[in-house]
């Protein structure tokens, strides 16, 4: 490599170190204009462009890495399937991919991982449960010996072929896989109890379930940051302020329409989802990144976002809503259902002055236990891994969507999911007369789809409608006192 293109590859490598994202990219595009047979540099410029949302882009330079013999190909090939899978929701080109990556490495366990990943969400049971048991050694093995990935597969298969008795050896065995795992990372321990936790519950061992969850959230929560009381309240005050100092624009209304379902994590959105997804002029689009990504951009200072901004970004995100779309026919309509949107409810309005908002609630003590049995990570909700946390940011999200109520009540929808489990057909009548659309007699049929669902709950909604996680939280009564003390403090009484 010439010494002016070594320069320029550390001035790359630094400005990537530094987050500084554009500009690295900048770097490397000048790089590689010099030395177009640079494999790492392209490898790295498919990284960045993944961070940043370029994803076909990201493609093109994992694929100049391959055509320029780049170390560990299996590795790029990996990378391709998530962008495929989670990005453009090609769920085709992210399984050969993955099988591209097996084929270079038959033992390479991040593929097998992500496939059997990827088979779960398509709702391809028997196939997933093949790739984690492959992963595995046959019975008998030492738990302790077992690698991080593997450990994670096990902890799948026990939510796939879960305990049937409190003496089944599975459940034996998952027991002691969570209490030996010698593992150093303290996020494939919490996955561990939270499958142990999650198999108790099924069985009734209430009180076992509890201590596993307990344990799972310990972990779970040395992940970081500590939730912040002060730092959500202040971010509450932020949006709050923002959405007084910001104009609308105005946005075309023709062609296809962001759906925004949001809420409470836990709350219901991905039964919501799947449920007007068998609406013929609705299409499933899952949990979309490009709000929260333009928030961190914009730092919360929405009123610095122009006319013109806005206009390109709502031509990009609707190209996006229409890729992504598995409609036979042209939508009305796109879900973008990413639960903590409801953060920026003001900024959605801003760039789609008339776009309709389906809010998704449930029992807050319910909605507080699911938070508490699910392993999310704690960058996207700190609060998730402590019940006194639950209750502090759910008074703070009750007191958002009281704003946005206030500001766009006509455009928001609150959808009950207790009283859609009880009496489903008026909640679905009350949803469509909302959306200016006929009820359609499928919606209830959504257990039968043979779609992809990418989220915790995609084998939930494989099943019919099933009332037993609405009033859970009463298993748990005592254990839970402190969600229940903190949700009252923060104003919250609506909780029987």
């Amino acid at each position: 490599m010439k010494p002016q293109s070594q320069a320029l590859y550390r001035q790359a490598t630094t400005l990537y170190r530094q987050g500084r994202a554009s500009q690295a990219i900048e770097s490397y595009r000048k790089l590689l204009s010099a030395e177009p047979q640079f494999a790492d540099g392209w490898y790295d410029l498919g990284y960045l462009l993944r961070r940043q949302g370029e994803f076909d882009q990201a493609l093109q330079a994992y694929q100049r890495a391959l055509e320029c013999g780049v170390r560990d190909p299996q590795e790029v090939h990996l990378n391709c399937a998530v962008i495929y899978s989670d990005h453009l929701r090609m769920d085709a080109a992210a399984e050969a991919s993955l099988r591209q990556a097996l084929a270079l490495q038959p033992d390479y366990q991040p593929a097998q991982l992500n496939l059997g990943n990827l088979f779960e969400e398509q709702g391809r049971r028997e196939d997933a449960i093949a790739c984690y048991q492959a992963m595995l050694p046959s019975e008998g093995f030492d738990v302790r010996l077992l690698s991080e990935l593997q450990l994670e597969a096990l902890g799948r298969l026990s939510h796939l072929a879960p305990p049937v008795s409190p003496d089944d050896p599975s459940l034996a065995r998952l027991r002691r896989s969570a209490g030996n795992a010698t593992t150093q990372d303290p996020q494939v321990r919490a996955n561990l109890y939270f499958a142990l936790g999650r198999a108790c519950d099924k069985l009734a061992l209430h009180d076992d379930a509890f201590r596993a969850f307990a344990e799972a959230n310990r972990h779970a929560a040395l992940a970081g940051p500590p939730y912040s009381p002060r730092g959500t309240e202040v971010q509450a005050s932020q949006l709050i302020a923002a959405s007084a100092a910001i104009g609308n624009p105005s946005a075309p209304s023709e062609g296809v329409q962001p759906l925004f379902v949001c809420g409470m994590f836990r709350s219901g959105s991905t039964l919501l989802e799947q449920v007007i997804s068998g609406h013929p002029m609705i299409s499933a689009g899952g949990e979309l990144e490009h709000f929260p990504r333009l928030a961190a951009r914009l730092n919360s200072n929405f009123s610095a976002l122009t006319d013109a901004e806005c206009e390109r970004f709502s031509a990009d995100y609707r190209a996006h809503l229409l890729r992504i779309s598995n409609a036979n026919q042209f939508p009305k309509f796109v879900s973008d259902k990413r639960p903590d949107n409801f953060l920026l409810i003001g900024l959605i309005k801003r760039i789609f002055p008339q776009a309709k908002i389906i809010h998704t609630v449930r029992n807050p003590m319910d909605n507080g236990l699911s938070l508490y049995m699910q392993h999310l990570h704690q960058r996207a909700a700190p609060h998730a891994s402590d019940l006194g946390a639950i209750g502090h940011y759910y008074g703070q999200y009750r007191r958002l969507m009281a704003h946005w109520q206030m500001l766009y009540g006509a455009d928001i929808h609150s959808f009950d999911y207790d009283s859609f489990v009880r009496d489903p057909q008026p909640q679905v009548d009350a949803l469509y007369a909302f959306l200016g659309l006929e009820t359609d007699a499928n919606s209830l049929n959504f257990h039968q789809r043979q779609n992809t669902v990418k989220t915790a709950s995609y084998w939930q909604v494989r099943r019919p409608l099933y009332r037993e996680a609405s009033g859970r939280w009463r298993h748990y009564q005592q254990p839970l006192q402190p969600l229940r003390v903190a949700l009252e403090a923060a104003g919250v009484n609506d909780l029987d």
